[in-house]
């Protein structure tokens, strides 16, 4: 089975836990039976490949994206990079053209494309490799999942298919509806559109071509900055006359605010947080080292990160986005492909960050023009190279590099440090990169 994953987005409706680094689908919240938290990416990686061990998986997304992925799924798992947002079909585009001239796919296989995080259990992925082999079947070009609707939504499109058997040509598709409409598409069979189809990689290679002056994957990736942006349902779907729909009637939720994220948790604290008895349906999500205590409160999620603290009835949750737009911040926490690090206090001239490095994982080379550093080692063990200058390090160390100093660090176990960033213009562009040679 060949899998597209999607993922984009900023996910400015759960915040403060998202932001432009960190979007939804890597909030660790859904608990496992060890007791240790996974993100929606890695829930949504594990239940692919217990539907299929062998499943090729390739997400598509933006480069602001990769090291989250790398250090949540590692280093196995294909990434197409889109160089910038052009919507959904040049990234499907580039993605199917990755698989084939840069995995090596036969043009003649299916591949299936899903979003990132939608919450469903195991049978959603079941589903998605039948997707996969009625796509192989060569009946129609296109064969989408039509989500049985359990209430007429306003947030969906609808498919109406042809029959109500399992697999049905589509008759019509019908854009987001009122609530009236969508109890009038429901009484006619329609399904909700879920954006997950599946098709063979020759077919959107074609269509790619016609409307794509390239040759291979990387002329495309080349010339993605100049491609017009449109989505994959207007360059495609709506132009198809041989389309299918696959029914699906299991557990399906798309966790896009605050609101649904909260029904899907398995516990109503994570973090430190104390409810009173006189709560009731309150969810606590904290990332700071600090207690929350919530009395009295009725329907509301608090959440606190360094990115800030939200307390919220939880109806009025969903409409939060114009709020944080408007909220201009540096980046307070990320993960990276190395490890992850957390801006402990920012001042006029300082900043200082505790960074962990997973083991066996380095910085970049680098130097600061604008910037001196310190690192003290707080736990672990590792080595430093600082202008060609080797070391091993370990707790209680301290290591000075002046502004133009070239340093890395290699993490021999799992390796905490304080960074103090000290000068006047501290900037996240400020880092020029070198071959390290030792």
């Amino acid at each position: 089975m060949n899998v597209i994953l999607l993922s984009g987005g900023s996910g400015k409706r759960l915040w403060p836990l998202s932001n432009d680094i960190r979007s939804k689908q890597f909030i660790k919240i859904f608990k496992n039976e060890d007791g240790s938290y996974e993100s929606m990416v890695q829930r949504v990686y594990r239940q692919i490949k217990k539907a299929d061990k062998n499943a090729c998986v390739t997400i598509a997304t933006s480069k602001t994206q990769v090291s989250s992925i790398h250090n949540q799924l590692g280093d196995n798992v294909g990434i197409s990079v889109e160089p910038c947002r052009r919507d959904t079909f040049p990234a499907i585009a580039l993605s199917t053209a990755y698989l084939v001239d840069v995995m090596n796919v036969d043009p003649n296989e299916s591949v299936v494309v899903c979003p990132v995080d939608p919450y469903v259990e195991d049978d959603y992925f079941d589903a998605v490799k039948r997707l996969g082999e009625q796509a192989d079947k060569g009946e129609a070009n296109l064969v989408l999942m039509g989500i049985e609707p359990t209430y007429p939504s306003e947030k969906y499109g609808y498919i109406i298919p042809e029959t109500d058997e399992e697999t049905s040509f589509v008759k019509t598709f019908k854009e987001k509806p009122t609530t009236e409409v969508a109890k009038q598409y429901i009484s006619q069979g329609a399904l909700w559109n879920g954006g997950v189809f599946a098709y063979k990689l020759k077919y959107v290679l074609d269509k790619a071509h016609e409307l794509i002056d390239f040759t291979d994957y990387q002329d495309l990736f080349s010339k993605y900055e100049t491609l017009n942006k449109i989505s994959f349902d207007y360059a495609v779907v709506e132009k198809e006359e041989k389309i299918q729909v696959q029914r699906f009637g299991g557990q399906w939720k798309d966790l896009g605010t605050w609101n649904t994220l909260t029904e899907a948790m398995q516990e109503n604290v994570i973090g430190e947080g104390i409810l009173n008895e006189n709560c009731s349906d309150v969810h606590i999500i904290n990332e700071m080292g600090v207690p929350i205590l919530a009395m009295g409160l009725h329907d509301v999620v608090i959440s606190a990160s360094p990115e800030g603290i939200l307390v919220s009835d939880k109806e009025q949750s969903s409409y939060i986005k114009p709020y944080v737009d408007g909220i201009e911040q540096q980046i307070m926490f990320a993960e990276k492909s190395w490890g992850s690090f957390r801006v402990i206090d920012v001042e006029n001239e300082s900043m200082t960050i505790k960074v962990t490095l997973n083991e066996g994982n380095s910085m970049n080379y680098h130097s600061h023009r604008n910037r001196d550093e310190v690192w003290v080692v707080i736990s672990g063990k590792g080595r430093t190279v600082v202008d060609g200058m080797e070391q091993c390090v370990n707790a209680g160390d301290v290591i000075t590099m002046s502004a133009g100093c070239r340093h890395t660090i290699t993490a021999e176990s799992e390796l905490k440090l304080i960074e103090i960033q000290l000068g006047s213009n501290i900037s996240v562009q400020d880092k020029q990169k070198f071959e390290l040679e030792i």
